[in-house]
């Protein structure tokens, strides 16, 4: 069965040699600004936009993730341990790397030593892993021990450096 040409189902494109494109308009000044509105109502309009902005509620505050109550709580508890060589707590002497809590309150923590051959290298992230699970709230603790990047002097945090007399 053969259609007659005028009864197509389709439409061909042009062809891009048959179309001429004509330059765009220009924008201008005038196209832009309404002249029929006042400055009272283009600054009632703004303040529109602004109180929309300003009447927005702050998001409530979430136990878990980065910025929560639960992961200061962990922080809180790991600022109770103290290196045994340094009288500075291991997270402002910054061996503590980073603090995740989960959706489910679970905490890793990713820390390091401040060499490889500290005599408590084998007793410290243990001791970190059992202070962060028993923050109340969370569910389970596990840490990660990292060498890079090495610590150095300066990931300690000024309160470090003041209390051991490097500022």
């Amino acid at each position: 069965m053969n259609k007659p040409s005028d009864e197509q189902d389709f439409i061909a494109a042009p062809s891009p040699a048959d179309t001429v494109v004509g330059k765009p308009p220009r924008a201008r000044v005038e196209d832009a600004v309404d002249p029929e509105e006042t400055a009272g109502e283009k600054l009632e309009r703004k303040r529109d936009y602004l109180e929309g902005f300003l009447a927005k509620k702050p998001e409530a505050d979430s136990a878990t993730g980065a910025g929560g109550k639960l992961q200061q709580a962990v922080i809180d508890a790991l600022k109770e341990i103290y290196d045994p060589e340094i009288p500075v707590n291991i997270y402002d002497l910054g061996l503590i790397y980073g603090v995740e809590v989960d959706d489910e309150c679970d905490v890793t923590v990713i820390m390091t030593l401040t060499t490889p051959h500290c005599p408590v290298a084998e007793s410290m992230p243990g001791e970190v892993e059992l202070r962060a699970a028993s923050v109340p709230g969370v569910r389970d603790a596990e840490v990660n021990l990292v060498w890079d990047p090495p610590w150095g002097p300066e990931k300690m945090t000024d309160e470090a450096r003041l209390e051991l007399g490097m500022l």
